[in-house]
């Protein structure tokens, strides 16, 4: 049998169950997959014997992970680092987490995606657009596309390009910006490098935020780099894009969106996007609309890109779930 510190983490776990008995080990089988307890019943029948110390050492490693997880689920894993540097030291906490976060497969600035955006925005708004991007990279969209909303126009274009260019960040620069916020808010860490930023993590960020801001940062960026707002405005879907879809889709958002919002995303659309949902009502529907809209009155640019906003966040669901089918960049990439 191989040294303890040799071990493959499938080795370790059949140890485990053999140390726990038959009747824990068969309870822990009930919560793995056929594919997982196959390879797990074979690695134990190729057990011959387990010494002593390694029994004792892999059981002190399954409880320090369980403890980890446990401290991870009551605070995070800033919470969880520091209780367990308290108890096992500084390297000890470090490689536990490590061990945990990777197989938890737990994203930088873990502690980030549960705070107030505002409360993000009032810490990271002075510091350098570079250090921005990336931690709004690693954010959720809605929460990174407020935060980008909030910015000083001047800035928003600039990080929204910094994401879109971004690729591989170390882990010591990713562990620095985390260490700084970890005093006002908390850290994590991350033990590779980690793939984030590129264009498709700015346009999901500019799903999330305001049609004006969204226009705005796209002018910005026509002008400092056309070719990467094309690609950009390529994978993006507004609600003038409603006239890509196909009549079957179509009527599924009809169908989906609240009347009033479809009134006044329709009250100031280009004839050709209201031709296209026009049809594909009723007759007696399309007329209502028509009437309706034309005794709206003058109505609000911020109400009507607020409704526009919210269908296009229904087709983007409908289109996650797999009910309707989008074409990106002129058709040529079909996404379902």
């Amino acid at each position: 049998m191989a040294r303890q510190q040799e071990l493959t983490g499938r080795q370790k776990a059949a140890i485990l169950l053999i140390s726990l008995g038959p009747d824990v080990s068969a309870q822990v089988y009930k919560h793995l997959t056929a594919e997982e307890i196959e390879k797990l019943t074979l690695e134990i029948s190729s057990v011959k014997k387990v010494e002593g110390n390694q029994k004792e050492e892999i059981l002190e490693q399954f409880h320090q992970l369980a403890l980890a997880q446990d401290y991870i689920a009551q605070g995070g894993i800033g919470y969880a680092r520091t209780v367990l540097e308290k108890a096992v030291g500084s390297d000890a906490a470090q490689e536990i987490i490590g061990r945990l976060t990777s197989s938890l497969q737990v994203k930088p600035f873990d502690f980030a995606r549960k705070t107030d955006p505002a409360q993000i925005l009032n810490f990271i708004q002075s510091e350098h657009p570079q250090t921005i991007a990336l931690i709004l990279s690693y954010l959720d969209n809605e929460q990174a596309g407020q935060i980008l909303s909030e910015l000083p126009q001047e800035m928003q274009a600039d990080i929204a390009r910094r994401i879109a260019l971004m690729d591989s960040t170390s882990p010591e620069i990713i562990y620095e910006v985390e260490r700084i916020l970890e005093q006002k808010l908390s850290a994590t860490a991350t033990q590779d490098y980690t793939q984030t930023g590129g264009i498709q993590a700015v346009v999901e960020v500019l799903n999330g935020v305001d049609r004006s801001t969204e226009r705005t940062i796209l002018d910005a960026l026509e002008i400092q780099d056309p070719e990467l707002a094309e690609e950009i405005k390529k994978r993006m879907f507004v609600f003038e894009d409603i006239v890509t879809l196909d009549n079957r889709a179509i009527q599924r958002v009809i169908r989906e969106v609240e009347n009033d919002d479809l009134r006044l995303a329709l009250k100031v659309a280009s004839e050709e996007v209201q031709e296209v949902v026009f049809s594909n009502m009723s007759n007696r529907m399309a007329e209502t609309f028509k009437e309706e809209m034309e005794f709206m009155g003058p109505v609000r640019l911020k109400d009507v890109e607020e409704a526009q906003t919210r269908i296009v966040a229904a087709i983007r669901r409908l289109e996650e779930v797999g009910e309707i089918v989008v074409a990106r960049g002129g058709g040529d990439d079909i996404i379902v």
